[in-house]
């Protein structure tokens, strides 16, 4: 059960630009933060109250000023390492512009020890919204920072919390045959599986990408991938899912996904890339 990142792979990407009367989007990745399964979208959580809604005073400045919250279920088993994941995630956004996320992963895998426990914070800082200036060419661009930290049994030269930073563009196109969702970044870590098995003193950058078709107006099918960061002695694997999402109404989305994280192999095998294996993967998220 070696990589979050891996397992976080389950992803859903159900992807509406917000003018669509669809779930909410982004949704809550695995470790809380506003995209896909894995990787961050620039589009910032939380549902804006409707005009019909709002008040007046100090309620109204409230509802100006964040929006609904947000909340995501992951539920992964990977068979190859006999783990079952579980994730629970919050999140939402202030003055449209700044996101703030929490999620809670819990790992348990069949012969471990101990149940691991890892615990998120993400800011997120839309800096260009998309279609800016009327063009609609620009895409929405946000970088952003996730807290992370781990109960895992580290060893001496492994620490229990670090750092990743992202920056990421994102781009729904809807002069297309079918609409299209694409986007593209890149993160730097010091994450062992995206932190779960600790976090080490040297960094790395890896690429991310993601993109989703929606040939009917209430399902989206898509592809995301990321490449495995390198740091200080441990190798994550790239990983790639492919996912179903289905839009069931205006605030709630279900996916199903299949994720391969790379061959699941001893971690003593030198400059082999650590991996979990493949699986299947069931994800609810909620948008108020």
């Amino acid at each position: 059960m070696k990589t979050i990142t891996q397992i976080a792979v389950t992803v859903v990407l159900v992807v509406t630009v917000r003018s669509l009367a669809f779930a909410g989007l982004p949704l809550n990745n695995v470790e809380g933060v506003g995209g896909v399964a894995f990787n961050p979208l620039a589009y910032t959580a939380g549902t804006p109250f409707d005009a019909g809604e709002k008040a007046t005073g100090s309620g109204a400045v409230f509802k100006d000023a964040v929006n609904k919250p947000q909340f995501g279920l992951w539920r992964i088993r990977l068979n190859d390492v006999k783990a079952d994941w579980n994730t629970q995630s919050v999140a939402t956004t202030f003055f449209d512009r700044l996101e703030v996320s929490y999620g809670n992963e819990i790992i348990a895998q069949t012969g471990a020890p101990k149940t691991i426990n890892k615990q998120n914070i993400g800011l997120k800082a839309l800096l260009v919204k998309e279609n800016a200036g009327d063009n609609k060419l620009i895409p929405a661009v946000a970088v952003g920072t996730i807290y992370k930290q781990t109960t895992y049994d580290t060893p001496a030269d492994v620490k229990k919390q670090g750092y990743d930073y992202y920056v990421v563009a994102t781009k729904f196109l809807t002069g297309l045959p079918k609409p299209v969702l694409l986007s593209g970044g890149i993160r730097s870590t010091d994450a062992r599986s995206t932190g779960v098995y600790g976090f080490g003193t040297k960094r790395d950058t890896a690429l991310f990408g993601n993109i989703d078709v929606l040939p009917l107006k209430d399902v989206a099918i898509g592809f995301e991938y990321e490449q495995g960061a390198q740091v200080a002695g441990w190798k994550n694997a790239d990983y790639y899912d492919a996912h179903v999402a289905w839009l069931a109404n205006k605030q709630l989305t279900l996916v199903a996904a299949y994720v391969n994280t790379g061959d699941n192999k001893d971690n003593a095998v030198v400059g082999h890339k650590i991996g979990l294996g493949d699986g299947f993967v069931l994800s609810a998220n909620y948008a108020f």
